[in-house]
């Protein structure tokens, strides 16, 4: 899983007008027919159908993918209140997922890979799922190496590199390194290295440099072992050189708390966080045949044609609109 430590203090405000509004409505008004009307998968005419069938000819037959975006009550988890992610914010992600995931393993590992050990489903959320208790929201989830869930999709914005790295690629590359994990296990030494700082309870409140000198990608690698292996092998996967050395930099001093005050520890954080990385690339490479730095190189040249790679998505999916 992955997730987030992040502020918000409209959550009340909008309970309480929900409350408010909801007293104005008769209760047989407050229901209308569904968006996600039943359609047949012929119906040319349905908007949904030229990306129904790009879809079909990027995910299902190449991959026996299940790219679900239209939310499926029975597949969300009933914790939280989420709402759909929105069409074209669908195709964005739909894209973007085969350009900067899907495409890259095809390239760096084989064609088969991701046909053989990815997920077979893949489902979006337009909301987080937020904690209102640890103030946290879940931005990714894998489930028994079959389904991974994407939240947040309706605030995608294909300007912010920054933003799609941290919302969406990075967990995309977080939650498929669970699925390698769960199928071949990491090495056991992995957790010695931070052993004695790793807490599930308490990771949202660390600052990312608290996180770095007690040798983690992310305050949420802190809380448990797996969660830092998945994030130091995405962290190295999506950021760039300069990011890296600006975090390896903060490893190397002691890290300062929310409140501004040193945090004292004996932990060399840059060696840690270079030691994990050559554990993470050593088994990418024996366990899967991944080379890991191949992986990182052919996502950061990707990453400078995000814009093209939208608009040549774009039109292949336009193109269903005229070919049937």
């Amino acid at each position: 899983m992955k997730a987030t430590a992040k502020k918000y203090n409209k959550i009340l405000l909008l309970t309480c007008l929900s409350v408010l509004f909801s007293s104005c409505i008769k209760f047989e008004d407050a229901f209308t027919d569904s968006i996600f009307e039943d359609e047949p998968a012929t119906n040319t005419q349905s908007e949904f159908y030229p990306f129904n069938k790009w879809l079909e000819e990027n995910y299902l037959k190449p991959y026996n993918l299940d790219f679900r975006y239209r939310m499926q009550d029975a597949g969300s988890s009933t914790d939280y209140n989420l709402i759909p992610a929105d069409l074209d914010k669908a195709k964005q992600i739909a894209i973007l997922s085969k350009y900067l995931w899907f495409d890259v393993y095809k390239e760096a590992v084989n064609p088969q890979f991701l046909k053989q050990y990815g997920p077979r489903i893949i489902h979006l959320i337009g909301s987080g799922a937020y904690n209102p208790r640890l103030h946290t929201v879940v931005l990714g989830t894998a489930e028994a190496g079959i389904k991974i869930t994407l939240y947040e999709c309706n605030q995608m914005d294909p300007n912010r590199i920054d933003l799609l790295n941290e919302y969406y690629f990075k967990t995309m590359h977080h939650e498929f390194a669970h699925i390698l994990h769960q199928k071949k296990t990491f090495p056991k030494e992995f957790e010695t290295f931070s052993a004695g700082y790793y807490d599930v309870s308490y990771w949202q409140e660390r600052t990312d440099s608290e996180a770095a000198s007690l040798g983690f990608a992310s305050p949420y690698g802190s809380s448990q072992p797996r969660e830092d292996f998945v994030e130091i092998i995405a962290n190295y996967i999506v950021r760039s050189d300069e990011w890296w050395e600006s975090w390896k930099d903060a490893a190397a001093k002691p890290g300062v708390n929310r409140d501004g005050v040193q945090v004292s520890d004996p932990l060399d954080g840059k060696a840690i966080i270079e030691t994990k990385i050559e554990i993470c690339r050593k088994w990418l490479k024996e366990s899967w045949d991944v080379d890991l730095d191949a992986l990182r190189a052919n996502v950061a040249e990707r990453q400078l044609k995000i814009k093209e790679a939208l608009a040549e998505g774009y039109e292949e999916i336009n193109a269903y609109k005229h070919n049937e």
